[in-house]
């Protein structure tokens, strides 16, 4: 099979493209509909493929959203090995939500909003999202432990990084609610930034 330079070959690549496609629709519809309205029928009409398709992709309707919740800890993870080396491990994480969650927020702020909204109303998604952060914790730890400031030997390096990437998350996630909140109209950068202060004072 012939490869691309990445190394991925044709059929994955279409795979990939689908299933992105899959998500665009299925968010379009969630959007305009909300969740619980839209059936999976629906989306596979809007997407003009059969059902049996439709579970080449995805388990469920759920699988949709907390699927692609799962590719965010990755793709943090990669935006942390990007940032400087001497960067704390505050603010590293602070930059990464930049490059990553809030890029999201403004190419695309409908699909972010509608995105909230579900996980907000919807305890299934909700536990999912937060079983899904928790996952996120193994996938950053490697890029936030050398940035920890020194502590004794003895100290549990791993205990503090994964006390940090909470603490961080539970900025993110207090910031998603508040920006939900206002159904979008405040600046998320700007909570993100005062809810990481309230926990770090004269971060940034």
């Amino acid at each position: 099979m012939a490869e691309t330079s990445g190394g991925l070959g044709i059929r994955e690549r279409t795979r990939r493209a689908v299933r992105a496609e899959l998500l665009t629709v299925a968010m379009d519809l969630f959007a305009d509909k909300g969740y619980d309205a839209t059936t999976i029928d629906e989306i596979v009409a809007a997407a003009g493929m059969s059902r049996s398709s439709f579970f080449r992709y995805f388990t469920c309707k759920e699988d949709i959203v907390l699927g692609h919740l799962q590719a965010i800890g990755q793709t943090l993870a990669d935006a942390l090995a990007r940032r400087p080396a001497d960067e704390d491990e505050w603010t590293a994480l602070r930059r990464a939500f930049d490059d990553v969650l809030l890029a999201y927020h403004a190419r695309d702020p409908q699909h972010a909003l509608a995105l909230r909204h579900m996980l907000e109303s919807n305890p299934v998604l909700l536990a999912g999202n937060l079983e899904k952060q928790c996952r996120w914790h193994d996938q950053l730890i490697p890029h936030i432990t050398p940035r920890l400031a020194p502590a004794p030997a003895d100290s549990d390096t791993d205990a503090r990084a994964t006390a940090v990437i909470g603490a961080a998350l539970a900025c993110l996630e207090a910031a998603n609610r508040a920006w939900r909140a206002t159904n979008g109209q405040a600046s998320l950068d700007k909570i993100l930034d005062d809810v990481m202060r309230a926990v770090r004072p004269g971060a940034f």
